[in-house]
């Protein structure tokens, strides 16, 4: 579930080319590195790479929204739908990571 919802925020984030492509490359990477945890349910370091890529992509979508947000003028009604869904997927990783931490819990993590 969390894959399936932020691979959705992050697709209606890049609708309309308002962030670079640096904001979907970052983002669609961590998720493939979170089905590649899914796969491989008995591996730590998987589930320890998706925590970390969720950690660094906050952190880089803060940049990216801070640094590539339009003024007023330039925002669509598409534009405030695309920054919104990028802004709501940012909202949600401390909720995600906490998830993917618990589950590296559960795997034997430390």
């Amino acid at each position: 579930a969390i894959i399936l919802v932020h691979w959705l925020l992050t697709v209606w984030g890049c609708m309309n080319y308002m962030l670079p492509l640096s904001y979907a490359w970052g983002n669609f990477s961590v998720l493939a590195v979170g089905i590649w945890a899914i796969v491989q349910r008995d591996s730590l370091d998987a589930i320890t790479m998706f925590l970390a890529g969720l950690l660094l992509t906050a952190l880089t979508d803060i940049i990216h929204i801070s640094i590539f947000y339009p003024s007023h003028d330039y925002l669509s009604d598409a534009n405030r739908f695309s920054i919104g869904m990028a802004i709501f997927s940012l909202l949600l990783k401390p909720v995600s990571c906490y998830l993917v931490y618990r589950m590296y819990r559960e795997r034997g993590g430390e």
